[in-house]
């Protein structure tokens, strides 16, 4: 591990509002206050580190709740090495019932964080993560204000069980809704059987948007090695709570800061081990959105171009069989980046957040389960990245290659005189309102190659980008044994989800996009080897709808209902940038670049 010179006590960030005798009356505004509950003169003023606390737990977010007993591990890590805690709550960020989205709240969050970080004593921050978008929006917060910073995830529940079938959370909620479609279970059994998907404390115990942001947070080295994918209820996540906090102290005097972790190289490591992982389908939203924030370029073309040809590793749902659990005991994250380190896949010299680089981390970090993690020769697929497809409706779109499953390829892409590729009709719902209304509608003649097309659920259209594109045929059709349908939008899906939807079509129907120009009966081409989808109708039909379109007064979607709705929708970005908002990452390294003003 390098050595970095260290700082001195006289350069701590804190000492501008704590000790700082040229202006001593706002020094004792700040300190006076912070004596009514018991902090002493000497913690503030010695020349200790002040140490911020992020803390994401809160009643409204189960899957992050246990950072509320977490963080008093931080806190004992934190006052062993010198350093004096601060605690403070981030906005709440709950996926699962959060409504219209939880999406609007990443960047809520990354605002209310980057205002704290700036504009607080604080000279080190440990990050609390876990459900989704808690991860993104710190790190895009981190990056904007580069501090020192560590993340501290809360970990995976423990695996869910029914009788000896194991119960993905998530994963199972998208095949029982299929079964319950079929009339083989009843609404009773449905919420029982979901519920078995939860058996304890953590975030989803998947391979969802939860395990692999936490995952991508070590794998771009802003957490200890070793730390992402450790069950919530397991001692050595307790443990690791107190090593981060010590951690973060030594981050300080060291001076290592996020924008020394977040390089090309580590985005590229991190594109390269999603893929590994079978990840999330929201992993490039949030992790273009990250890179853009830390002033790295990243696109979706990079996703594909860096990440398509990993073999998929981690035989974890949905794309594989195990679960978390299982996954962090075969040797978790650590064990899959020294696979592809050995095969020249991984910038082994990125610089991580324990000081040390990316190789050193993972030096005799073998897969301890090969059922569980393959090796590299003998994975579980030899494709396991995203395809970046683009045409006539759209100049990005995003297809997770690794859920592709045997009965999806065999009934869609293998015509041997036209492989990997299909055609078909679409039928079009704008929203999910609308879909639910209407899937079952046997006038819509919706048949097992029909392509269920879902827009007005992007950024701006719903607001704030739903996970609603991963749509379950009519229930005649599954009655009928065809379960799953091609499905193309605008909007996400649960990284949960094994549906090989066309995902986060940029740019969306709201903003014009040509998506707000398809209609029911329209024929599309899917052509997956020249990742290409195009809408099989003339330029000058298209020309005419248009025209059409701006005389009816353009795509309609519903009126802003809060304040924040309003604001974001004027602000936002598409999803291929990472949905952030226009203009914010303008602003970089800020606690440097532009102290805050005195108050007083």
């Amino acid at each position: 591990m390098s050595q970095r010179p260290r700082l001195t006590p006289d350069q701590l960030r804190s000492r501008w509002w704590f000790d700082n005798p040229e202006h001593p009356g706002t020094t004792a505004l700040c300190i006076e206050r912070y004596m009514n509950y018991g902090v002493t003169l000497d913690e503030l003023t010695s020349g200790r580190p002040i140490i911020g606390i992020a803390q994401s737990g809160s009643d409204l977010t189960p899957c992050n709740r246990h950072h509320i007993e977490l963080v008093k591990r931080v806190k004992d890590g934190i006052r062993a090495a010198g350093g004096v805690p601060f605690e403070f709550p981030l906005h709440p960020i709950h996926e699962n019932v959060r409504r219209p989205t939880a999406a609007l709240d990443r960047n809520l969050a990354y605002l209310g964080l980057v205002e704290v970080l700036h504009g607080y004593p604080l000279d080190g921050v440990v990050l609390t993560t876990g459900c989704d978008k808690t991860t993104p929006a710190c790190l895009m917060a981190a990056a904007t204000v580069n501090i020192p910073a560590i993340v501290l995830s809360g970990g995976p529940m423990l695996n869910g069980w029914r009788g000896n079938q194991r119960v993905g959370s998530g994963t199972i909620i998208w095949e029982l809704r299929k079964r319950l479609a079929a009339g083989e279970i009843d609404y009773a059994e449905f919420l029982s059987t979901a519920t078995d998907s939860a058996p304890s404390v953590g975030h989803c115990n998947t391979m969802g948007t939860a395990s692999t942001m936490n995952s991508m947070a070590e794998a771009l080295g802003m957490s200890l090695p070793g730390s992402a994918m450790i069950p919530g209820p397991y001692k050595e996540r307790a443990m690791v709570a107190y090593d981060t906090g010590q951690r973060a102290v030594e981050m300080v005097w060291e001076d290592l800061r996020p924008l020394d972790i977040l390089t090309r190289e580590a985005f590229e490591n991190a594109v390269v081990v999603c893929s590994a992982l079978g990840g999330s389908s929201n992993a490039p939203v949030h992790v273009n959105a990250i890179a853009r924030h830390a002033g790295v370029p990243l696109s979706n073309d990079d996703w594909q171009q860096l990440g398509h040809e990993v073999p998929l590793l981690a035989n974890v749902m949905p794309a594989g069989v195990y679960l978390g659990e299982e996954f962090h005991r075969a040797g978790g994250v650590p064990a899959v980046v020294n696979e592809l380190l050995k095969h020249g896949l991984i910038h082994g010299e990125a610089i991580t957040a324990n000081g040390g680089s990316m190789a050193e981390n993972v030096v005799g970090c073998e897969t301890l389960d090969e059922d569980v993690i393959c090796r590299f020769d003998t994975p579980l697929l030899k494709q396991a990245g995203f395809l970046n497809l683009k045409g006539n409706l759209f100049d990005s779109a995003l297809m997770k290659t690794s859920v592709i499953s045997t009965d999806f390829r065999q009934r869609f892409l293998s015509n041997p005189d036209d492989p990997d590729a299909f055609e078909g009709k679409v039928v079009v719902f704008d929203g999910s309102e609308d879909y639910h209304a209407r899937i079952d509608d046997p006038d819509l003649g919706i048949d097992a190659t029909t392509i269920l097309v879902m827009r007005g659920a992007g950024p701006v259209g719903h607001p704030g980008g739903a996970e609603v594109v991963n749509m379950q045929p009519p229930e005649a059709l599954i009655r009928q044994g065809v379960d799953s349908l091609p499905c193309l939008g605008d909007g996400r899906q649960s990284g949960t989800s094994g549906s090989p939807s066309i995902l986060n079509a940029s740019p969306e129907a709201a903003t014009g996009g040509p998506l707000a120009l398809l209609q029911s009966g329209d024929r599309l081409r899917v052509d997956l080897a020249r990742g290409e989808v195009q809408l099989l109708i003339d330029d000058q039909e298209l020309v005419r709808r248009r025209e059409q379109l701006e005389r009816d007064g353009g795509y309609r979607y519903p009126a802003h209902q809060t304040p924040w709705q309003e604001i974001q929708r004027t602000l936002i970005e598409p999803l291929d940038r990472g949905m952030t908002l226009r203009g914010a990452d303008d602003y970089r390294d800020v606690a440097r670049r532009s102290p805050p003003r005195d108050n007083h």
